[in-house]
């Protein structure tokens, strides 16, 4: 069996050749530590936690993050048993001692004997190899240039987006449907604001907690789209003639433009979840859920992705990988991580054991098919591969998920089905494909 070149040793990198290595297979593992350190890294060991000490909820039924890693689980994930092993007490979430995290993942990598760590900067791909692409959000110098030439784009850089809700939470007495003068599909929902309704949001918005930024990206985060609280400090009527802009929408209840409007835009086929046009935003995430919730047609929205400002770079997967996460162009060449514009610690973990359990599959000349959709890992690489105009990073939510077959109305009830059903097709998936 041929062997396989894994490229970067972050939480991706290092799930995919631990499960590569663990079934056999020779891996070389390349990643510039301990000899150089990207400007977000500060340890030379693999699998570095940067940001948080947190990989998000353990709750199965309740939360899609808890479910993506009771998924994993069942699929043999090393991060996450490790992740298990160091865990701390955090209430409901998966908090783990960063270290001994990382520590003990290093050591595994290391001490596995079908494991060749290379300390080297991989300056291009060698099409002709098997090679799972694992960088991570700061690709950058000649890989970065390579990735653009073999993938025929350019990558992006995401800098702030904007939240997304679900189309259920979003309460349509105070919102009407059309677009701009009549022109278009009823593609947008559109949440009025009355004078007095719009100056309270902007005084609550302009004084809102800010996340903060890390050093090396403050320079770089304002060179592209605007958060809107920056757009709203500069005059209080900015917004009116920007993201709130109330002309061509006429209000079926009045018959006229509202004084401000915030549209809605349909973010999947099914139109089960909707985008907050222009709210590219910075702000903490509980205050995203205060500020945003003073717009009435909001005020009861559930956020299935919160507006988030960072440096990344991100393939545009929809026009060039596979569900398997492939190039459509190469089956040899994977992606993995956040460079393939899944977002958060846990999703790049579970890109990276899928790309692993693919590309092992066709090492061995065995087919297989994706994981379904019904599971949050399917639903994840069915996101990131399907044709989007707008195409920006998502992360594990229930929104992503295809609805039940019969209609539930309790939220709870709803999301406890959804996670039973993704569960046993994650077990039925391990049995039929002997993973």
């Amino acid at each position: 069996m041929e062997s396989v070149k894994v490229i970067g040793a972050g939480l991706a990198g290092v799930e995919c050749a631990l499960y590569l290595a663990n079934h056999g297979v020779k891996v070389k593992l390349y990643d510039i530590k301990p000899v150089k350190l990207t400007p977000a890294h500060s340890s030379t060991n693999f699998a570095e936690l940067v940001c948080s000490n947190s990989l998000k909820s353990n709750d199965i039924y309740g939360n899609a993050a808890g479910l993506l890693k009771e998924e994993l689980r069942l699929l043999g994930s090393k991060v996450i048993e490790v992740a298990d092993r160091v865990k701390v007490p955090a209430g409901n979430a998966l908090a783990v001692n960063r270290e001994a995290f990382s520590s003990i993942l290093t050591e595994m990598v290391k001490s596995n004997e079908n494991i060749t760590c290379v300390c080297e900067e991989v300056l291009s791909v060698n099409q002709d190899e098997w090679t799972i692409i694992a960088t991570g959000p700061l690709t950058t110098g000649a890989l970065y240039d390579n990735v653009c030439e073999l993938t025929l784009s350019k990558l992006h850089f995401f800098d702030a987006s904007a939240p997304i809700v679900s189309k259920e939470s979003i309460d349509m007495n105070s919102a009407f449907v059309g677009d701009r003068y009549g022109k278009g599909n009823g593609d947008h929902i559109n949440c009025p604001l009355n004078k007095e309704e719009y100056e309270t949001f902007i005084t609550e918005l302009t004084n809102a907690e800010r996340a903060k930024l890390h050093n090396f990206e403050k320079k770089e985060v304002f060179e592209g789209c605007m958060p809107i609280e920056i757009m709203a400090s500069r005059g209080k009527d900015t917004l009116r003639f920007g993201p709130l802009k109330p002309t061509g929408l006429d209000d079926p209840k009045t018959g006229r433009w509202p004084y401000a409007c915030l549209q809605l835009r349909r973010e999947d086929e099914e139109g089960s979840m909707y985008n907050l046009v222009g709210f590219q935003t910075n702000l903490t995430f509980g205050e995203q859920k205060r500020v945003f919730g003073l717009i009435p047609a909001l005020k009861n929205a559930e956020f299935l992705r919160y507006g988030v400002m960072h440096r990344n770079t991100f393939i545009n997967s929809p026009e060039i990988l596979n569900e398997d996460y492939s190039l459509k162009t190469n089956g040899k060449i994977f992606f993995a991580g956040q460079i393939t514009g899944v977002e958060g610690y846990v999703e790049s973990i579970g890109s990276g054991l899928m790309s692993a359990i693919y590309c092992l599959k066709k090492l061995k000349g065995e087919k297989i098919n994706p994981i379904p959709n019904e599971t949050v890992l399917g639903a994840l690489a069915k996101y990131i591969t399907t044709k989007n105009c707008d195409f920006e990073p998502m992360n594990a939510n229930f929104g992503i998920l295809p609805a039940l077959k019969e209609k539930v109305r309790d939220k709870a009830l709803k999301k406890r089905l959804q996670a039973e059903r993704s569960l046993e097709t994650v077990k039925q998936f391990v049995k039929e494909n002997r993973i």
